[in-house]
């Protein structure tokens, strides 16, 4: 019998997550706790109140829309719970049985009415728990109901009032990361068409341009995530102008990236080293320097170095004059058919119009 391999049990029992939660948002998370605790209890009379503490714990989220989102959660799925418990309880009595029965009829219930994972089992715990616990007490599915909507609500204020989280520097960070990225595999490409390469550099070559995809969709989950955090955000009005011109930014540049990747799939397909004394080619790579310059630009980087900047905006783009080739010859004419059609649109995305 194979044992397993002990390096991959380690790998999947990991607890410990690669980056830490912001302390702002654990010290968001304690007020919150505090807040409901002391609100609800004074409130509620009544056991500890629990239920407004997890409500709190639970709605404070990274952004302002997901706490919403998670207090409706919470709130919906305490509710049904605690309807259904109070429905069981009064038709079966206070036997253990009954709250085991209750767990069960709320994921029923809950999968019937296609509920969100979140408030499914939000709605077995509450009915678990009215009926395990508050059959001696007098109103206490009630009191859980208030209990939660308290602590839902001030899990909310906590987050919106106490530096809501505006995820918009991330996305910026991961644009600017595609830009510099599309712009370094263009320059690639360009000094790959001047000088000889090898198996092994054509390999790198083309895995480096595949790279830029799952770049791009990490942009585009950064744009995603800060378009979240501003919704139902007071701070938001400032970031929303900064965050749509990342989206048309990444909009613009998608089919670039595409292209990239193609040209570099076709250098890699159709390569000799003979290419390298081809003027078709030669003026091919000088047109993918010239575009890697206007990327840099376009995306508001230093041209030279490629990190953000705010006066880039005042260079002249480079790539402004057609593209004038001689006709390739015949070993070779595919190759530069193939490279010109993509470098066409790549010209048409950067200057918007055709050569």
């Amino acid at each position: 019998m194979r044992l397993p391999d002990m390096r991959q049990m380690r790998g999947s029992l990991n607890v410990r997550t690669p980056r830490r939660v912001p302390l702002l948002q654990v010290a968001k998370s304690a007020l919150a706790i505090v807040a409901a605790w002391l609100l609800a209890g004074w409130l509620v009379q009544g056991p500890p109140p629990i239920f407004a503490a997890i409500a709190a714990l639970l709605v404070v989220q990274p952004s302002v829309n997901q706490s919403f989102t998670r207090a409706v959660e919470r709130s919906v799925g305490v509710i049904v719970g605690v309807v259904i418990a109070a429905l069981l309880g009064l038709a079966f009595g206070s036997q253990p049985w009954v709250a085991l029965l209750s767990a069960g009829v709320a994921l029923v219930v809950a999968w019937a009415a296609r509920i969100s994972p979140g408030a499914t089992n939000q709605i077995a715990i509450s009915a678990l728990l009215v009926l395990a616990l508050g059959t001696a007490t007098p109103n206490y599915a009630l009191d859980r109901v208030l209990e939660t909507l308290i602590g839902a609500a001030i899990g909310i204020v906590v987050n919106a009032v106490l530096v809501p989280p505006v995820l918009v520097p991330p996305a910026r960070e991961k644009v600017d990361t595609l830009g510099r990225e599309l712009a370094a595999s263009l320059e690639r490409l360009a000094d790959a068409l001047e000088s000889p390469q090898t198996p092994a550099s054509l390999e790198g070559l083309l895995l480096e341009a595949r790279l830029l995809r799952p770049v791009r969709d990490a942009a585009a989950d950064a744009l995603r995530d800060g378009e979240d955090s501003l919704a139902l955000n007071p701070r938001s009005g400032r970031h929303r102008t900064d965050l749509a011109a990342m989206g048309d930014l990444l909009d613009r540049f998608t089919p670039v990236v595409t292209q990239t990747v193609g040209m570099t799939r076709a250098v890699y397909d159709g390569y000799d080293s003979s290419i390298v004394d081809e003027p078709a080619v030669r003026a091919i790579a000088e047109q993918l320097h010239r575009a890697a310059h206007d990327v840099r630009l376009a995306f508001g980087l230093d041209t030279a170095s490629g990190r953000s900047i705010q006066a880039s905006a005042v260079e002249e783009p480079a790539l402004t004059r057609p593209l004038q080739i001689q006709t390739p010859s015949p070993a070779h004419w595919v190759l530069v058919g193939s490279m010109l059609t993509d470098l066409h649109r790549v010209h048409e995305t950067l200057r918007g119009d055709a050569f």
